[in-house]
């Protein structure tokens, strides 16, 4: 049964080892969970949350923890962030899609091969290397290091240039703009990010071989190991749909043009 949903403002879950999670639904009609990517909270994905309610569907989105008004428990894992989604998942419903950004698709497609439910799953440029081009083994630690020493600065600063592969150059307009110090309370959570991609950094056979309806999406222009990794992944999962949206550019979905994506396929 879909469960309307009227309210804008913060609520919170309970994750199975006693961490709030903080989400916000809007709207009413069939219910979109979003999971949003690094250094991102709940307030990012309000454009998306927009769209998909001007379509007549609902969406809830949630800050994952160790981010915005969600809690953290100090060694916090991949399995953590799973059971995370599993909570907002009971009350969103079991018949809620999924729609998952960068590492937030990772995250969903991971949590839906361990048994968490959802009607269908879009992801939307999940960055896995299938073995190439890997971070260094010790990226995580190095991160956490950072972080325990009062550097979130530099935590953020080597996520982007060891995790995500910007260039020097664009490292340092982000920290000369000012964008790197709104970042500061997000630095713990490159490290769950870390953790998260290097663990499934390669899809596993379960992860392959969901039952949910997939969806991969990517924009035209984007970085290349995101084309390569989308392309691969719908390839790899036998009823996967790969669908490119101009509209979406360097890795930054487009609001309109993604809700049109998935209410389109939910309206099947």
């Amino acid at each position: 049964m879909h469960r309307p949903w009227f309210r804008g403002d913060m609520d919170t879950v309970t994750s199975a080892d006693g961490t709030s999670i903080a989400f916000e639904r809007t709207g009413s009609g069939p219910v979109v969970v979003i999971v949003n990517g690094a250094m991102s909270t709940a307030a990012d994905a309000a454009d998306l949350a927009a769209a998909l309610v001007g379509t007549g569907l609902s969406a809830i989105a949630y800050d994952r923890r160790g981010r915005g008004s969600s809690g953290d428990v100090k060694g916090s894992t991949p399995d953590r962030e799973v059971e995370d989604l599993a909570a907002v998942i009971d009350v969103a419903g079991d018949d809620a899609a999924i729609f998952g950004h960068s590492s937030g698709a990772v995250l969903a497609l991971l949590a839906t091969s361990v048994g968490v439910p959802s009607s269908a799953l879009f992801l939307s440029e999940p960055p896995f290397r299938f073995g190439v081009h890997e971070p260094a083994p010790d990226l995580a630690t190095r991160l956490q290091d950072h972080v325990d020493r009062g550097e979130p600065e530099e935590a953020l600063m080597t996520f982007q240039r060891d995790a995500v592969g910007l260039p020097e150059e664009m490292i340092e307009q982000i920290r000369t703009s000012g964008v790197l110090a709104s970042l500061v309370p997000l630095a713990q959570s490159t490290v769950y990010d870390t953790l998260l991609t290097s663990q499934v950094s390669t899809p596993t056979p379960a992860m392959l071989g969901v039952a949910q309806p997939v969806t991969v999406m990517r924009g035209e222009q984007t970085f290349a190991v995101l084309v390569a990794a989308a392309d691969r992944l719908a390839s790899a999962i036998d009823h996967a749909e790969l669908v490119v949206v101009p509209e979406s550019v360097m890795h930054r979905p487009d609001p309109a043009a993604t809700a049109r994506v998935i209410s389109e396929r939910m309206a099947h």
